[in-house]
């Protein structure tokens, strides 16, 4: 079984939790679209939405490259919240690890992806996001792969 998400181009679904400091768990619900070009490299755009709360969406768009030989790369993300980003992500055998840091941030914030194949069309998605030492917000969801 190989890598599908980001790897190929799809439209994948997202759904979880939306965990920050002294809050309750909030649903979070969310899409993502994943597309390449001829020259490796791929953008993805992610939609966060959180049904039944006050929470603004958050809209992601990555950009990097990554040829079929490479298991590192690196990528620049507009975040809807966080502004402007730069990251860099490994494909683990079972695993695709992101890590982004904010530019020129005073609150010095971070954040990591863990997306951990469950199966082809299937996976389950951690992230957190962080300022300085300490965390702001941790999401858990399952991303599935589109049928149509």
């Amino acid at each position: 079984m190989t890598h599908s998400f980001l790897i190929e181009p799809g439209r994948w679904t997202l759904q979880g939790n939306w965990l920050e400091r002294d809050a309750r768990p909030m649903p979070v619900k969310g899409k993502i679209l994943v597309a390449w070009n001829r020259d490796y490299w791929f953008t993805m755009v992610n939609k966060l939405m959180f049904p039944d709360s006050e929470l603004d969406d958050v809209s992601l768009q990555y950009k990097g490259r990554l040829t079929a030989s490479d298991r590192q790369y690196t990528f620049v993300l507009q975040h809807s919240v966080l502004g402007r980003v730069e990251g860099e992500g490994w494909i683990a055998p079972d695993s695709i690890v992101q890590r982004y840091w904010v530019l020129g941030d005073r609150q010095r914030r971070t954040g990591f992806e863990t997306l951990y194949r469950l199966s082809d069309c299937k996976y389950h998605f951690s992230s957190s996001i962080m300022a300085g030492h300490y965390l702001t917000s941790t999401m858990e969801a399952v991303v599935e792969r589109r049928s149509d």
